[in-house]
This record gives C-alpha cells, structure tokens and sequence, in this order.
C-alpha cells in the first residue's frame, strides 16, 4: 500500500516524467498515484475522470471498491494502488477496463438501494449516486440484498444504517488512519460483513468520539447526521412507511425505465434543495486548532458540518466542531437588554441601554479619571471586535485597563517566546508539527484540548516514524501512545528541560554552530545551568537520571524537534519560565529555523491568538506595538485623531485588585464568564460586587451576568462577519450564516454604538468587519497586507503577513525579530510551587479539559448529546486512593483548599496515580477555580491554577456513577492498519473484477415496459 499522505502538508506537483493516457501524452510525477494523475489529466482535458468510490485524496489509498480499475499496458490494476513510471501506457475507457469498473460498482450496488429522490443525503455530496449517473448505469446485474441488520441510531449525532452500506471502508480508514481513535473496523469474516465499533455492532458505549470522520467521508448515506434525517429534501419527513412504499413504488419502474429518468427527478429535487440550504463557510467557535468548514443550514435549522477544504483541518473534525453548533438557537440565548432593578432584571430598548453605558461611563470617568474604568475582551470575539474594545478603551475612554481572557492561560507561553526568539505565536505550523521525528508534549492533553491537531501528531507516529515524548501528570490518551512518557512532580517541568539541556550540551549534543550564528547570552545561558545536574533534577522532579538521559537521547537522536505545550504548563508561578525552558531547549540543539522544528504552544480559544494579535491587552497596540512608545502611540494618536494613555493599564487580575482597593470603579466584561474562568472565583465576585457600574456583553445569562448592572445581548459567530486567528497564527474569515437571534447584536456593532454615544473621536463609522480590517493594517506592521480579499474563502494568512499579501508559516527563516538579528538565552532560576500538599492539605488537584465539553461548558452544555454523554463534572482518584479512603464510582466527596469548596463524585481511573486528582472544568455550578488561589504567574499574572491543594471529606459513600457507561472513556479501542483489504480479498465470494469471461456481462439493456 502506498505511504499515507501528509495531511496538513499540500502536495506540490513536480513533473518529471511522462505517461501515455487514452492515447495522448501528459506529464506526471514518477512515484505519484496514478489516480492523482488521471484526476488531473481529466480536469485538464473537461473530461470525467475514473470511477472511484472509496479513493479520497486526503486519506490516500483504500484499495477497496475496485471502480478505479484502468488497463495499464494490457494489464487491469487498480489505479489508487498503482504508482506513476515513466513510459506507461493506461486506458480507462477500453472493453477490458470498463467491465472491471463496471463489474465493480455493480458489486456496490448490490449492497445499496437507491432511492435518491426521498433520501435526505441525495445527490449533494453522494459520490454513489453521482458515479451511478456518470457511468450512465441503468440496472444491476445483481440484485440489492438486504443484510439483516438494523439502524443503529444510539449516538446522539449520527446514525448508520447497515443495509445502505457499500462497505467501501472510507469510514473506517477516517477512524484508524484520520482521527486515529480506532474504533471501526469491518468484519469480513461474516458471511453478510458490516462495519463493527469496537467489534460490537452498536455505536453506543464504543469508544467512538463522535469527531465525525466516518459521517463527513462516507459515499453515501449509510452513515448521516441526525440532524439531516427527514430535513434536508422535499420528500424526506414523510412518515417511515410512506417513504417505504414511495421506494417500493419507484424501486417497481426501475425495470422498465433505468436509472437514467429515476436519477433525473432526484436531480430536480436537489437543485430544488439548493434554493432552501444555504452552505456558509466559516470558522470553528471552540478550540485554538482553527478548523474551518461549510455549515449547511435552513432557514435556523443547522443541517450540517461539512468539512473539505480547511487549511488547518482539511477533512477533520471533532465532536463539537461537527455537532456542537445548536446553543445558538438554545431558548437561553439573550435576546434584549437586561437591566438591574434590586434583584432581578427588566427587558429594557436598546436606546436605553446604549444610554446607560455612556452616562455612567462618562460619570464614572469624570469623577474618577479614566483609569477607573476597565475592559475585558473576548477571545471567543473576532479580531474586529477585539480590535475596537481596545480601541474603546484607549480612544475613547482613556485608559489602558484592557485585557482578554490569553492572562488566564497562554500569556506565560507568550512571555517565553518573546524573551527568546521574539514573537508570541507558533514558530511554524500544524504541518511542520506532522513532519518533524520527535514531538515533545508537555502539559497538554492534546487528544481532548485540540483533538484536530491530536490527529496529526497521531497518524505520524502510527504511519511516518514520528516518536512522542509526553510530560505529564496524567495517563490521557496521548501519554498512552507515547514511546516514552513520563511523569514529574507537578509544577518541575522546568527543572528537567533545563537539566536536559545542561546534559545535552555537557555531552557535546547541542548545535553549536546554530548557537554561534544565531543565539546571544551563550556563556551567561552555560552559567546559569550550572545547579541543574541529572542528580539535582532526579531530586526535585521525583524522575530518575535513566530516565533523564533516556530524554536527552530521544531529542539528539531526532533531526527535527518539536515541542508542543499548553495549560499545564503555563498556569503555574513559574509558567513564563517554564516556557522559556523550551525555548532554551529548543535554541540549544538548533530546532528553530527549519521546516519540521520549533515551539508550539497550543493556544486554547478559537481567538485566544488573535485577541491579543489585535491589542486587547494593557501594554500594547495591535501587533505587540507597545503603548509607552512615544513614536508607535503617536502614530495611533495621530490616526485617530486622540491624545492617549502613556503608561501600562491593569491586566484582569490587576484589575479585581484595584476593585477591592477601591480604585477600579466601573468594568466592561464581553464574551467571558469571569466568575468561572478567573482564579479564586469567591474573591472575584466579592469584587464585582464592590462596582459601582458593571457591564457584561454575552450570548448567555452566565455567572458573571447575576452581578451586572447591565446585560448586553450579543451574537455568536455564526451570526456575524469578521476574522479568527488559531493557534498557528492563522488568520480565516467567518462568515453570517444566520441573522442576529431576536434584538442580539454582534459586539462590533454594540462597541461602535457606545463609543458613537460618548462622542467618541477616532472614526466610528464602520460599516462592516473589513472596514476594521482596513485600519489595523494601516496602522500593524505584522498585519499590514491582511485584507478580506486575500482571506475569501477558504484561504488564509499567517502573520506577520507584508503588504504585498506574502505571509510567514515557519518563522525566522532569515533572522529573529531582536536587535541584531538574533535570538537569545534567557537564565533561569528555578523557583518552587506556591502550595504543596500538606498535612491539612494533602491531596494535589489538577484540571483542565474535556474532549466533549468547552471550558465551563456554557455552550457545550447546551448540545443535549453531549449532556448525556457527560452530563455533570467528576473527580478522578486512583485506585489507591481510592482503596485508602474507602471511595468508589459515584462517591460524592467535598473538597476544600483554603479559598473555597466544591461538591463533586468520585470516578476511579488509573489516568491518575496516587495523592494526584484531577477534576474537568466543564461545572458552572461547581467550578474547580472556587477552591484556586490569587497566587499568579511571576512575570505575567497568570493564575496558578494548577498549583492546588485540597483535603477531602466524604458526604455519601455510594452513588451512580457520574460518567455514563456510553461514554466513549469506558469503550475498547480496536487498533488495525486500516481496511485490511486484504482479508476482503481473501473471501472465496471475491475476484478481482474484471477477471473472469462473465465479468462483461453486466450491464443489460433496458427492457420494453409490458
């Protein structure tokens, strides 16, 4: 079988030979599928290409419909399984190669019954009607057979339907070779095969992850979103019987008419499905990863997601970026103003609202000055909308109290690249992460933070070579695949990548000469390492010097580097540190410049990059051009027509702060629910109380909302224009697929109208999102040739992006972004955790993600699938743990640390070892950061959310389980290489098409109606 493709790497046609095709002369790459060749020769020519039904040019070869059968000098082969040399001579039309095509398909549509017109998949994105059509084929020479299996309709999302299945394995490649969660397989050894979950027949309680592969590859619809059935066509809601005897009835004319005039009439339906499915591109709402897709919708239903030509995704998906779309349509959603009276809130106008904002704004500047006054951005907003809160703020108000929600996570990975190679984005991108040899994961659940990328790393070390290294406190799924996977003692990631480092170098391993040319502070970096032995690291991260070692010779021995981190890394007092360790790491053995090497610190919101790309933070403009430069300020003065603000604002924690020290008096909260995403959320809200005027811009009524004086009712991406930046520094439109549920408002637009109703200067008069767009280039040398033009579609840039349009997807190709051109050492000293378990303390409380939920899951809650998939939060102990305290499954316990208390049930898993626990964030009502403390990152204020000690009390010894059994976690994965199409080969009822005298007898003629 050929090699698997890169996902993420497009694939530059460099002719170097040439083939013959249907007798005329057309170039070629040697090595290259043939199919690819033939697909391009026909596009070239306007002519239909090869038949092919399980061939999909992102997964690679399948090998298991045969329809792509072509004669290759005399010989019939397959052409997804054949590769391109020169002198070849193919025919895809001749007697031999149409009775192996047509043999082929025949042997599909004996596993398939059409009925196109009153299928909700129709002829839309049905690759087996389509290839019905275009080899003009009338009658089955083998009658369709019905297997003897039901629907499965037990996932929330999808369902398959056995008896529609061609069995053309694009399903389960997708899963074991795509996604590569594992779980589908095809049973070949049935007499009537099907395709398995975990090699039982029923989806639910599998392993599957519901990230929707298998639906968006599928040829037919054998597998369809819920959210299609009996509402994509015409026909299709028709009762389950009357649909059955429409079938019957056109199943009964099939005989005497073909399929030609059958086809024909599901044509027109479709084309009259067009004119009520409206397809919109845009942009996924929940991780950083950037996954961009059409939506498919009627009128507000959303009928799909369908993934096919995303930069960072490509086909990819995952379970809420394919399914968890409908909170926008949730009878929660905000839909007027709401304004405080005592203890409840009124509907009020819009123009009383606006009226409100300015009036108290202007009062409480005022009285107060300016700095009295502070702004939160969204990184769930659009850079837009980011842009004109910090504009807001600056132009308008006067002040550079602004930040976004970046403080709480990914500011410290920020710091350490800024220190040390310049710029605070992704050295290179997703593509550079799948070709590097080695990739390091340290405090990321990768698999469920930013699943998409997950599938990257993973289908390389299945299929490429690529070794994984994962430092974690967890055994999560990408710490289960590791070749090596260790586990430090929390909050010493530091100590062991600086002793690494001292190791490598000591042993002659580093790249001296990268180091010469490119990096400053050498001697000073030497020095600082001196402390961290192999022994002193073994001492204070609890991992051996064999272990140790076994690292620094993984990371010598690989030519190409990557290191991929997130929360877990960064939400500690020593995160920026720890960041820059990689980086130091990094710039030591030369892993930065080249394609395939670099740091990627993996962001977690959609926007998390872009709202600070756009300047929503307290010390810069757009583009990190920093507000106490006379000359940058004066340029953004001069453009908007304002004299501004000179000295650093307060970051959101520095805000709560000054709250409570009576100095901040009003704040302007937009798309982030403060009170669950913020550290200590009892002081937190001790501190909004103290406002005087709170404002809170959402799309729900959140936590953060029960303290405002004013709630502002705005709208999700689907319902508005603008621009994301994901974790690579990519830069993609989203497009309005829905207008503004009831009197909502995009936040650009509420933006615009208080700044117009408090007089502001500065030209507040946009139009819509481009116009925005049009002054950040102006005004950001990094974004400078972004423009919507350059960003229709599905095409994108990643920053800094030059006037010309050229952008930069590996970084530091020629120089750092430093003084002279260089990067630099940064020294560290080490410094220990802000709380350790104690005697009164004595357990250690990690958090963080789930795959199926978002954060705190003020969205994702409301996807009534993944509710009873995962419908409340839990506390995982270890079995040993649990043996001491007498805790099983279902326990309720109380947990407390010194700044609050949560209630929560236990479930026993070994992905936790001893006195560590870990708890999701997906509670709103039990919030994990109710029990986290003010302590912060040094250098940035980024909560040390994961330096936690609790102590545990038991409240009920026996309970339910809070996991469901149908949760994927509980599901058995079946690792295969992929279809195993071989053992289809090996079935007695199978011969290669085309190869036997009967073969050619299979189309017949349409007989006369009697």
């Amino acid at each position: 079988m050929h090699a698997k493709p890169l996902l993420n790497t497009p694939v530059v046609f460099a002719p170097d030979t040439t083939i013959e095709v249907n007798g005329g002369s057309v170039a070629a790459q040697s090595g290259e599928l043939l199919i690819d060749a033939l697909n391009r020769t026909a596009a070239m020519r306007g002519e239909t290409s090869v038949p092919q039904v399980c061939y999909l040019k992102p997964m690679g070869a399948i090998g298991s419909c045969d329809t792509c059968m072509v004669e290759l000098n005399g010989a019939l082969v397959r052409a997804c399984e054949t590769q391109v040399a020169a002198g070849q001579r193919v025919l895809t039309r001749s007697d031999k190669a149409d009775v192996g095509q047509r043999e082929a398909f025949d042997r599909l549509l004996q596993n398939h019954d059409l009925y196109c017109t009153v299928c909700d998949n129709n002829n839309q994105n049905c690759t087996v009607h389509n290839t019905t059509r275009e080899m003009k084929v009338e009658h089955n020479a083998r009658p369709y057979r019905k297997k003897g299996y039901e629907q499965d309709h037990s996932n929330p999302f999808y369902r398959y339907d056995p008896e529609q299945c061609i069995l053309c394995g694009r399903c389960v490649e997708a899963c074991q070779n795509v996604q590569v969660n594992e779980t589908l397989t095809i049973d070949w050894e049935r007499e009537m095969p099907r395709v398995m979950w975990d090699g039982g027949e029923v989806i639910d309680g599998s392993s599957c992850v519901s990230c929707g592969h298998c639906v968006t590859v599928c040829p037919c619809n054998a597998l369809m979103e819920k959210s299609m059935l009996g509402k994509a066509g015409y026909l299709t809601s028709l009762p389950g019987p009357v649909l059955d005897d429409m079938i019957a009835a056109v199943k009964g004319v099939e005989p005497s008419t073909g399929y030609t005039p059958i086809l024909a009439l599901s044509e027109m339906e479709s084309e009259m499905r067009n004119q009520r499915v409206k397809k919109t591109k845009t942009v996924c709402t929940y991780c950083g990863v950037g996954c961009s897709f059409d939506i498919w919708t009627r009128d507000r239903h959303i009928l799909k997601v369908e993934p096919g030509h995303g930069p960072a995704n490509g086909i990819s998906t995952c379970i809420k970026g394919k399914f968890a779309w409908e909170y926008v349509n949730s009878p929660e959603r905000l839909t007027k103003p709401l304004k405080r009276e005592g203890d409840t809130f009124v509907e009020i106008e819009w123009d009383e609202a606006i009226q409100l904002v300015a009036d108290n704004f202007s009062k409480i500047k005022k009285e107060h000055g300016p700095d009295a006054l502070g702004f939160i951005a969204s990184s769930k907003c659009t850079n837009e909308e980011s842009f004109l809160m910090q504009k807001l703020a600056r132009a308008v108000v006067g002040t550079n109290n602004v930040d976004n929600c970046s403080r709480y996570c990914q500011t410290p990975a920020s710091k350490g690249l800024s220190r040390t190679v310049g710029y605070g984005g992704d050295s290179g991108s997703i593509a550079d992460i799948e070709i590097a040899d080695l990739v390091i994961c340290i405090g990321t659940n990768t698999s469920e933070s930013h699943p998409v990328l997950a599938t990257r790393v993973k289908r390389s070390h299945k299929h490429r070579g690529l070794r994984l290294i994962v430092s974690d406190l967890r055994k999560h799924e990408m710490a289960e695949r590791a070749d090596l996977f260790i586990r430090p003692n929390p909050s010493t990631d530091e100590v062991w990548l600086q002793a690494v480092t001292k190791h490598l170098i000591d042993t002659g391993r580093h790249n001296q000469a990268f180091i010469d040319q490119w990096v400053n502070k050498w001697p000073e970096f030497l020095k600082s390492l001196e402390s961290y032995t192999l022994e002193h690291a073994e001492e204070i991260t609890g991992l051996s010097v064999a272990t140790l070692k076994q690292v620094a010779d993984e990371i010598a021995a690989a030519d190409k580097v990557c290191v991929l981190w997130a929360m877990g890394v960064t939400q500690h007092c020593g995160g920026a540190d720890t960041s820059t360790a990689i980086c130091n790491m990094l710039l030591a053995t030369g892993n930065f410049k080249r394609p395939g090497t670099g740091a990627y610190p993996l962001r977690g919101h959609n926007n998390v990059q872009g709202a600070s790309d756009f300047g929503s933070m307290p010390d810069v403009f757009s583009g990190y051009q920093k507000v106490d430069s006379a000359e940058l300020r004066g340029k953004f003065e001069a453009d908007w027509g304002v004299t501004l603000p000179i000295t650093t604002g307060l970051d959101n924690r520095q805000m709560i702060d000054a709250i409570h020290q009576g100095k901040l008096k009003s704040m302007y909260i937009k798309g982030e629910d403060t009170i669950t995403s913020d550290a200590n959320a009892n002081d937190v809200a001790e501190a909004f109380a103290k406002l005087d005027f709170f404002v809170v811009q959402d799309i729900f009524f959140s936590e953060t909302c029960k303290f405002a004086d004013l709630v502002l009712p705005a709208s999700p991406a689907l319902e508005k224009d603008g621009t994301f930046v994901n974790t690579e520094r990519r830069i993609q439109r989203i497009n309005k697929a829905l207008e503004p549920l009831g009197e909502s408002k995009p936040d650009w637009e509420i933006i615009q109208l208080i700044a117009q109703k408090m007089g502001g200067a500065g030209g507040w008069d946009y139009k819509h999102p481009s116009d925005v767009m049009v002054e950040v280039a102006r005004l950001t040398p990094t974004l400078a040739g972004v423009t919507y033009e350059r960003l229709e579609g599905y095409k994108s840039l990643q920053w800094p992006v030059a006037k010309d349009g050229s952008d930069q997807p590996l970084l530091y190709t020629k120089e750092f972004p430093l003084p002279g051109g260089k990067a630099t050492f940064f020294p560290l000293e080490y410094v220990p955790p802000s709380e350790e378990v104690n005697e009164t303390y004595d357990l250690h409380l990690n958090n963080g993600r789930l795959l199926e939920h978002f954060e705190q899951g003020n969205m994702s809650n409301q996807i009534a699938g993944i509710k009873a998939m995962t419908p409340t939060t839990f506390l995982e102990v270890s079995p040993e743990l649990a043996a001491e305290r007498g805790l099983s499954s279902g326990t309720l316990v109380r947990l407390e640390s010194p700044y609050g208390f949560v209630r929560v049930k236990v479930l026993v898993t070994e992905r936790v070892q001893g006195k560590q626990m870990y708890m999701p964030m997906n509670s709103v009502l039990e919030p994990v950061n109710k029990m986290t403390s003010s302590h912060v990152d040094r250098a940035t204020h980024t909560p040390a959310y994961k330096e936690l000690s609790v102590k545990m009390t038991v409240l009920e010894d026996k309970g339910e389980s809070p996991l469901p059994r149908r949760n994927f976690r509980f599901g058995q994965r079946t690792p295969t290489s992929g279809v195993e199409v071989e053992k289809k080969r090996a079935r007695l009822d199978y011969h290669v098409p085309g190869s036997r005298p009967a073969d050619k007898l299979v189309q017949i003629k349409t007989t006369e109606a009697v």
